[in-house]
This record gives structure tokens, sequence and C-alpha cells, in this order.
């Protein structure tokens, strides 16, 4: 199965996001992809860019996702749109999963914020396996697959093949210049992806921006912690990667001892 990982450009407003989100999604669907996956909050953008505030109000959110949508629908591949997202009065930091005939399978919330997110988004409390054409999948966002590695072996103990991880890490400003995935004088984010894999012998598909100062790359880790493919620094395009859902076992991750932590079975916190 063809999965696609897309790194856009930070988006300047809700209208530039989605104007290159139909080009990345159009891109995917021309190599034959059946997945999409964008990075974290990628619409309307990270909270603290240069986007317009009302971008981020619930009468813009709800025409972006129906955007959304009619492009999955259009282009027949499934998309991963993470967005800022209203439930009541309380915004989530969410990861909607569209099919490809538009319809919204499901969403997954970001329930272990970075502290300092606390008084950005409110965190959620559930998680989720989706499945699509055969590939079952969790998401874990950003924070979460970086330092809670339990949110990826749960998805690995309900028998996902790949956990999805949209992130934003670097900046348009400032930061370190890259250059080689994986070095060992890179921040530690790429090492966490590999472990995230190896780990739990899944798939881990990572997906950042294509900043000016990206921090790490998007990439797709293989279930024995090898980097099938990874995306240039700071190129906005789509990496599109075979994965073969037979390999990704889950193996490791099924032999946890549950009981010996006090949780049920396929149950962590």
């Amino acid at each position: 199965m063809k999965i696609a990982l897309a790194s856009p450009p930070i988006p300047i407003s809700l209208d530039s996001g989605l104007q290159s989100l139909e080009d990345l999604v159009k891109r995917a669907a021309d190599q034959h992809a059946e997945l999409v996956c964008f990075p974290e909050s990628f619409l309307p953008g990270y909270p603290g860019m240069a986007y317009p505030p009302e971008d981020r109000t619930a009468s813009r959110l709800q025409p972006a996702l129906d955007r959304v949508r009619d492009i999955a629908a259009q282009h027949a591949i499934t998309v991963i749109i993470p967005m800022d997202w209203y439930f009541g009065n309380e915004v989530f930091n969410v990861a909607f999963v569209i099919s490809n005939t538009g319809e919204v399978l499901g969403y997954q919330t970001k329930n272990q914020l970075d502290p300092s997110e606390d008084n950005t988004w409110k965190a959620g409390t559930e998680r989720s396996v989706f499945e699509v054409n055969g590939l079952k999948f969790g998401i874990s966002i950003c924070h979460e697959g970086f330092r809670y590695p339990e949110t990826v072996r749960w998805a690995a103990q309900q028998g996902a093949h790949i956990v999805f991880h949209p992130h934003f890490t670097g900046s348009n400003i400032t930061g370190p210049k890259l250059t080689e995935w994986g070095s060992k004088d890179n921040p530690y984010y790429e090492k966490a992806m590999m472990i995230r894999a190896l780990e739990n012998t899944i798939y881990f598909a990572s997906c950042n921006y294509a900043s000016a100062y990206p921090e790490s790359a998007s990439a797709v880790i293989a279930p024995d912690g090898s980097c099938i493919a990874h995306e240039r620094y700071g190129n906005a395009d789509v990496l599109v990667v075979d994965v073969e859902p037979a390999k990704a076992t889950g193996f490791l991750a099924k032999r946890l001892k549950n009981e010996l932590y006090g949780y049920g079975v396929g149950v962590l916190p």
C-alpha cells in the first residue's frame, strides 16, 4: 500500500493552507498513494504563526473541513488533516480522518499536551484506531509520540500496522541547519521516531512542516527501526512510500505484560 506524508510550508492564512493542501493531495494521488497525512494543526496553522485570528474561529474552520472533504473525494484519497477544532466552547488539537469519498471517519484528539500548550488547547481523553483498505492505524500527535510512547504502544496493541505522527518542530525565523537525517548532532526527534517503530514492531510515519529551520524531517520508519525514506529538510513536497502491513506484527508491543503495571489488556493510560 502506498502512503504519503505531506510537508507543506507554514501557512500564512487558512486559505493559503487549503491551497497548499489541495496541491499536495493531488501530488500524492498522482503517485497512487491511498492515504496522505499532514502536519500538526495544519489548518489554520500552528498557534502563534502569522495567520489572521479570525481563521481560528469555528465559523471558519467548519467550511475548511468541508473543503478538505471535497478535495479528498475529488482525488479519491484518504486524508489525515490535523486542525484546531471546537467542541462546545473549548478548542482541541485534533486530526480528522477523511475517506476517499469525503466521509469523516473519525478523529483523534491530542490528549497529552506539551506544558506550553496548556492555555492553547483542551486535552482530549480518548484514543482510536482506524482502518482504510486493510491498513489499521493510530494517530499520535507531536509531543505524544515524542515523549509519551504509551500513545503509540496502545495503538500497536489494538492491531495498528502503522501510527501516523503529525508534528511541528522548527521555525521560519531561527534554528539549526540540519543536513543529515538521524545525525547524532541533530535534536532527538528523529531518533524517537525510530524507537517508536522498533519498540512496537510497527511502522511509524512522522510528518513535519517544510519550514526554513526544521528540527526534524518527515519520515517513514520500518518495523525494525530503520528509516525507509525521509523528506529533504525544508522541501515542500509529498513523500510517497510503500508499506507492507504484514510486516507490522506488533510483536514487541503485544509482549508487554500489562498486568504488571495495573493495565487492562491493551489499555494504557
